[in-house]
């Protein structure tokens, strides 16, 4: 059966395609900041001296690593409410819900692997680094922030950047759980127009670009961030 392609369709209801695009990238943004800031809290905890905090941290990763997304969506969205008050319940489901527990499934997931590329990155700056840092007075904290992250940020960019863009793609397992990101409204257009091709292919492009302009803006960071890094003489 010949298909004949309606690209217009996509102008009449591209309201749905912008009002997509525009919670994918917020929900992509909001999740990205707070996974890097969960990730390297805890890719530092999984080097800790302490045997308990190392626990913690690796029964964190190895957990969430393992579990699939959209499982620890579904979890976050039917499971969790029912353990919660009844008050808070409503408050809840009157505060989009659906858009918190998508942060907090894209944030825990994600923050695995940025915890692990973390982890990977500070292992691999030489120990003479640290040991020269301590031995000119500054403190075990002092190191960290000023001698060893400085080094290792160039090494974990690159890793943490493909975390970003899988978040990014990830993000339209938010559907499933009533989030009317892009997949969600490309699927609203197919099934009141039955135009499927067009609807997936302008979501397909739109986030081609999304990804694009992420890789771009971040190796401008990972340029910058490679300036005038040299490491502490031993």
């Amino acid at each position: 059966m010949d298909y004949e392609f309606n690209w217009l369709v996509l102008w009449e209801y591209r309201d749905l395609l912008l009002e997509g695009l525009v919670l994918t990238i917020k929900l992509s943004a909001i999740s990205i900041v707070l996974s890097t800031i969960v990730g390297t809290i805890f890719g530092i905890m999984r080097l800790s001296k302490s045997l308990i905090i190392r626990l913690i941290a690796s029964s964190y990763v190895e957990f969430f690593l393992n579990t699939p997304l959209i499982i620890q969506l579904f979890f976050w969205y039917f499971a969790l409410p029912m353990a919660l008050p009844g008050w808070l319940q409503s408050w809840l489901w009157a505060h989009n819900y659906e858009f918190i527990a998508s942060v907090i499934g894209l944030t825990i997931y994600t923050s695995t692997f940025i915890a692990e590329a973390v982890r990977a990155g500070i292992q691999s700056i030489d120990k003479g680094q640290r040991e020269a840092a301590l031995a000119s007075g500054l403190t075990g904290f002092q190191t960290l922030w000023y001698v060893i992250l400085p080094q290792a940020i160039r090494i974990v960019i690159p890793p943490v950047v493909n975390q970003f863009l899988n978040l990014t793609k990830n993000s339209s397992l938010a559907m499933t759980i009533a989030v009317p990101e892009l997949t969600y409204q490309a699927q609203a257009i197919e099934s009141l127009t039955f135009r499927g091709f067009e609807a997936f292919t302008a979501a397909t492009l739109i986030y081609i670009c999304l990804t694009l302009t992420i890789s771009l803006v971040m190796g401008k960071v990972e340029r910058w961030a490679a300036k005038g890094q040299r490491p502490m003489a031993a």
